[in-house]
């Protein structure tokens, strides 16, 4: 398999219930299905947080400014496309003040429309019911260093 280093960003967001948003994607190429938040890989000249927040409006249109700059960082070994995706990745926390709030796949690009089955907003505790894969596996740990204080 094919191996690829991406730098990437990605977004825990809380809704006010504690929930945390996961979209949920078909690889086109073995038809896997994978759960992980909001995210994706920078641009060039692009820092880290430019490209969560970025990323954060082109999949789901929630506010990228509720997007905060304390990070944890994570490293990545997730297969997509027939490729093996490493290297670190920062995992940023967003937090809503309401209930789920609404989501829209409006800047999503074609393929990517195609690719991905829907958002859902779970509790850490239905990680383990999803169909699927989560990625990255340790998401529930992850969650935990990022979430609000209570």
């Amino acid at each position: 398999m094919d191996s690829l280093d991406r730098p990437a960003a990605r977004v825990i967001c809380f809704d006010a219930d504690g929930r945390v948003l996961l979209m949920n994607w078909r690889d086109p190429h073995d038809g896997a299905e994978i759960w992980e938040p909001p995210g994706g890989g920078l641009d060039e000249g692009e820092t880290p947080l430019q490209a969560a927040r970025r990323e954060l409006v082109e999949e789901t249109g929630l506010d990228p400014t509720r997007v905060g700059d304390h990070f944890v960082d994570v490293t990545r070994h997730s297969r997509w496309k027939g490729r093996l995706y490493t290297g670190v990745e920062q995992f940023f926390a967003a937090r809503y003040d309401s209930s789920a709030p609404p989501l829209s796949r409006a800047g999503l690009l074609p393929y990517e429309a195609a690719e991905l089955l829907g958002h859902a907003w779970v509790t850490p505790a239905e990680f383990a019911t999803l169909p699927g894969r989560l990625e990255p596996p340790e998401l529930g740990a992850i969650v935990t260093l990022l979430q609000p204080a209570k």
